[in-house]
C-alpha cells in the first residue's frame, strides 16, 4: 500500500479485524497483513461507493483488473483475494448483507513452488561462521541461528519468546504459536549450550534495551516497540554471515533456516507426524511439501550419479 494513499475507514473492516484477533487469534503480522489489504481494497472502492459492506461483483472484479495490471505476484493477489472473501463471509454470517459477492472469484493458479532450502554443508558454514564472531553480539546471534536450525521455529515465534520459555533443566522451549497454540520444542546440546552462553551475556542487550520499558521478560530484548529483536533485524544479520561465507544472500533468511530443518530431518528418517508437531503446523499437508523437496533432491541426485544416466 502506497505511504501517500489515504485510509478509508470502514466500521465493517475495524469490526473483521477485532474478530480474527478475538476470536480467531490471529497474529499481529497477520492482521497487519489484513488491514493493510482490506484498506488497499475500500480505498479503490470509495470513489465508486461508500463502504465496501455495499459493494457488488462488479465493484471486486475490477479491483482485482487493477491488482493484476499492476503485475503482482500470483501469491499476493491469491492472498487479497482470500482476505477479502473472508470479509464478506463475515459479513453474510454477522447479517450485515445475505449474499457473498466473492462466491464466484476464482483464485489464480498458483505456481507449485517448492520451499528453497540450504545444504547441510551451507548451513554449517553459516554456523561455523557466526561462532567465531566475538562479544555480545556473537554470542547472541550464535544462539539465534543455533536455534532456528535445531528446531525449525518461524522467526517471529522466536524473537518474541519469554525469557521463562526457556527449561533449563530439560533444555526445551515452550512455545507459543499461529493461533497461540502452544507446543514444546526441544533443543540439541548444541542450541541448549549457546542459549545458555547468551543467557550469561544477556543482560548487555537488557540494559541496553530498557529504554522500551517492556523488554524486560523478553529472552531476546531490544529497544524495538515491540521490546525485543525484530525479524528484519535478524534476517539482516543472517545477510552479512552468508556474504561472509560467499553464498547467495537471495537464498538465505530465518525462513530458509526453517525450511532447510525440516528438509533435513526428513531426509534423516523424521516421520511427517513427529516434523508437523515440532513445525506447528496445524495441518499435516503443509508439512507434506517437505515430501517434494526430498523427492526432487533424490531425482537429481539420481540423475547426477546414476552410471547408466549419460547412456539414455
Amino acid at each position: 500500500m502506497s505511504k501517500n494513499k489515504k485510509i478509508i475507514v470502514s466500521p465493517h473492516i475495524d469490526a473483521f479485524i477485532d474478530m480474527m484477533s478475538s476470536e480467531r487469534s490471529a497474529s499481529n503480522n497477520t492482521i497487519d497483513s489484513y488491514k493493510c489489504d482490506l484498506f488497499d481494497f475500500s480505498s479503490f472502492l470509495h470513489r465508486r461507493i461508500h463502504d465496501p459492506s455495499a459493494a457488488s461483483i462488479t465493484h471486486i472484479r475490477d479491483y482485482f483488473k487493477r491488482v493484476s495490471e499492476a503485475g503482482m505476484a500470483t501469491s499476493t493477489v491469491a492472498r487479497k483475494i482470500s482476505v477479502i472473501r473472508q470479509f464478506y463471509r463475515f459479513l453474510v454470517e454477522d447479517g450485515i448483507r445475505e449474499d457473498d459477492p466473492t462466491q464466484h472469484i476464482k483464485s489464480p493458479r498458483r505456481d507449485s513452488t517448492l520451499p528453497k532450502c540450504l545444504s547441510q554443508n551451507q548451513v554449517e558454514l553459516l554456523l561455523d561462521a557466526v561462532r567465531e564472531r566475538d562479544g555480545p553480539e556473537g554470542v547472541r546471534l550464535t544462539a539465534l541461528l543455533e536455534i532456528l536450525y535445531a528446531t525449525g521455529l518461524r522467526i517471529s515465534e522466536l524473537v518474541s519468546l519469554p525469557v521463562v520459555a526457556f527449561d533449563r533443566e530439560q533444555r526445551m522451549l515452550l512455545v507459543e504459536g499461529k493461533g497461540r497454540k502452544e507446543r514444546i520444542v526441544p533443543l540439541n546440546q548444541l542450541a541448549g549450550e549457546a542459549l545458555r552462553e547468551y543467557l550469561d551475556c544477556r543482560d548487555y542487550f537488557l540494559k541496553k534495551a530498557r529504554l522500551s520499558g517492556i523488554c524486560d521478560r523478553y529472552l531476546f530484548p531490544s529497544r524495538s516497540k515491540q521490546g525485543y529483536l525484530t525479524r528484519s533485524r535478524v534476517a539482516q544479520l543472517l545477510k552479512e554471515i552468508a556474504v561472509e561465507v560467499g553464498l547467495n544472500i537471495s537464498q538465505v533468511s530465518p525462513h530458509v533456516l526453517r525450511h532447510s530443518f525440516a528438509s533435513h530431518l526428513l531426509a534423516n528418517g523424521v516421520d511427517l507426524r513427529s516434523l508437523q508437531e515440532m513445525l506447528g503446523h496445524s495441518d499435516i499437508s503443509t508439512t507434506q511439501i517437505y515430501t517434494h523437496v526430498l523427492d526432487e533432491r533424490l531425482k537429481e541426485l539420481v540423475n547426477e550419479t546414476h552410471p547408466l544416466t549419460k547412456l539414455g
